[in-house]
């Protein structure tokens, strides 16, 4: 390919659709290091912030998303998506790319729309088992859908690629032995370890669950990595009174930096079901326990967890059951070696550490 390059990328509102709208531009980037990059995203969204600090232009419009908290407050959503179209087309006028990569996210819908209507390729990447609208309708224009798993409703099914979620780089590259990761981060090596983790904000459904166990984590002589999110962490770290042995065993963090060190030290991992989440679990093959947020856009979660539950590599555990059955479900893998190995075996079939290179590899042999 001798021309330079030029390329529209939109995707935001949450990390799940900005990352791996910057993974495949960083795999684009890699092949082509003199390709254009222009990304689209909403005012006062999260991508305004993260895509510059990764190095990318960012031009934003003015969208949102239906409030169904206060419906008064959609009475100006009609002016705001005409505005937002007219801005994407003359960005993408002015910029006139070679083709356009939607991720999901309120952006992307405009963005992607007159990029087709312009006669631009376009190419969607959906994380969820469940097809956003935005997506459902675009992808009649698509060239291609990139998906993270084998069937999403919705899609014109010629057009699925099940490639992976695209995940940071230090995910795939960084796992190390069980063991050796148990002792970096203080823990004991022999000791069964969970590791608990909920989002940057926390989850309060785990960390409930937590307090209420943590009797049978110690009796049971488990190791946990309990990462709460910033909501909780001061409180939690107020009210747990642990002694000086209980708190090697029970490591409580707001966040955890070093993921791939925390995945390498599990056994078992409890998690939310994001789409992102759930695609760094895959390539970490550990048993984990999925409880979806049970208000996420169309229950996405729940369909994503069932995903993996089908074929055997995960547990799911819903918010409203997590009294009754979060526990034993827990000790269920716990106190099976074989059914940990099975999960993780399992767990092979979504691992996809090449996303990003083989979702470009598409789009090159498209164009």
């Amino acid at each position: 390919m001798n021309k330079k390059l030029k390329i529209v990328l939109s995707g935001g509102g949450t990390g799940g659709h900005i990352f791996p709208a910057i993974a495949i531009a960083d795999e684009i980037k890699k092949r082509f290091p003199d390709a254009e990059f222009l990304f689209i995203g909403a005012n006062g969204k999260m991508e305004m912030e993260k895509v510059p600090q990764a190095g990318y232009k960012i031009e934003g419009i003015d969208i949102a998303g239906i409030d169904r908290g206060n419906m008064l407050s959609n009475l100006g959503l009609p002016f705001k998506i005409l505005k937002s179209l007219s801005k994407s087309k003359r960005i993408i006028k002015n910029f006139a790319p070679d083709f356009a990569v939607g991720t999901g996210g309120f952006a992307s819908g405009p963005a992607l729309y007159e990029a087709s209507r312009l006669g631009i390729p376009i190419f969607i990447q959906e994380q969820n088992a469940h097809a956003g609208v935005t997506n459902k309708i675009l992808s009649k224009k698509a060239k291609a859908v990139f998906t993270a798993y084998p069937k999403v409703e919705g899609f014109p099914t010629e057009k699925i690629k099940f490639l992976g979620n695209p995940i940071r780089e230090n995910i795939i590259s960084g796992m190390v032995e069980t063991g050796a990761a148990k002792e970096k981060m203080g823990l004991n090596k022999n000791k069964l370890t969970i590791l608990s983790v909920g989002g940057s904000l926390g989850s309060r459904t785990l960390n409930n669950a937590w307090k209420s166990h943590l009797k049978e984590i110690i009796g049971k002589d488990y190791q946990l990595i309990w990462q709460t999110g910033k909501l909780d962490y001061k409180e939690i770290l107020e009210t747990t009174m642990l002694s000086e042995s209980e708190a090697s065993q029970i490591q409580i963090k707001e966040f955890i930096k070093d993921m791939e060190t925390a995945y390498s030290a599990a056994d078992i991992i409890v998690s939310r079901a994001g789409a992102i989440a759930i695609s760094e679990l895959a390539v970490a093959q550990k048993p984990v326990l999925l409880v979806p947020f049970p208000f996420a856009a169309e229950d996405h979660q729940t369909k994503n967890a069932m995903n993996l539950v089908e074929k055997n590599a995960a547990r799911i555990v819903k918010d409203s059951e997590m009294q009754e059955k979060f526990w034993n479900t827990l000790e269920e893998i716990c106190g099976s070696e074989s059914l940990r190995k099975e999960m993780s075996e399992n767990l092979k079939y979504f691992a996809k550490p090449k996303a990003a290179k083989e979702i470009v590899d598409e789009i090159i042999k498209k164009i």
